[in-house]
């Protein structure tokens, strides 16, 4: 099983990115990751990489591709992968293409988990954690059951991130639809795409993707 996993920040795409790993034995294939990792290991598509990011440059579709290619290599060819972080681009989906063909695969399925974007805003500004022992509360969701302190250690003292404010969240939904917008309508235009309300609870999501794999299965 081959699939792309889509999902804005906050949607729950790395939890259930690795719930697919740890269940089923999937390899997750993060570009950045597999960049990183090509670069260290010396390889001769890691070191065009590396020359390429020393020069202050943008990898190019070439490279990303021959990194990715180089990756399904070392898998065995009964070993499902999620793609995470490409294709970007239609010149990178047509990559793919050739480089799944090539090794006797094909994209089964692109599943999007879709997000509400006012619930979102409220579920990510209105969290914050325990100063002390890190206990997770939300203004809204889950309170402390005495009103400023904490239920696990008692402490008073709270913090919240910085970057949790409704303006990032916005940000963050723009630079998602900027980079999917590019490649959604091809995989739509092939029947690919699948999308989950990402917004439900953790396992009726991870339910709902067994769901679309087993049916392909």
């Amino acid at each position: 099983m081959n699939i792309i996993l889509l999902g804005p920040p906050g949607a729950g795409k790395g939890t259930q990115a690795t719930r697919l790993v740890e269940k089923r034995g999937m390899v997750q294939l993060s570009t950045g990751d597999m960049l990183r990792a090509a670069v260290q290991s010396g390889s001769p598509v890691g070191l065009k990489a590396k020359a390429v990011m020393e020069a202050g440059e943008l990898v190019s579709d070439e490279i990303v591709s021959g990194i990715i290619g180089e990756k399904l290599d070392e898998l065995s060819a009964d070993t499902g992968v999620i793609f995470d972080g490409y294709p970007r681009t239609a010149a990178q989906a047509d990559s793919l293409d050739t480089l799944l063909s090539d090794r006797g695969r094909s994209l089964d399925h692109v599943i999007e988990l879709g997000v509400d974007e006012a619930a979102l805003i409220e579920r990510i500004v209105g969290r914050y954690t325990c100063a002390n022992c890190g206990a997770g509360y939300h203004d809204v969701f889950k309170r402390p059951k005495v009103a400023g302190v904490c239920d696990v250690c008692g402490s008073t003292d709270f913090k919240r991130r910085p970057d949790d404010n409704a303006d990032t969240v916005r940000t963050r939904m723009e630079e998602y639809r900027k980079k999917t917008a590019p490649i959604l309508p091809i995989y739509d235009a092939r029947g690919l795409v699948e999308r989950i309300d990402g917004m439900a609870d953790i396992d009726v999501v991870g339910a709902e993707i067994d769901a679309v794999l087993d049916a392909t299965s």
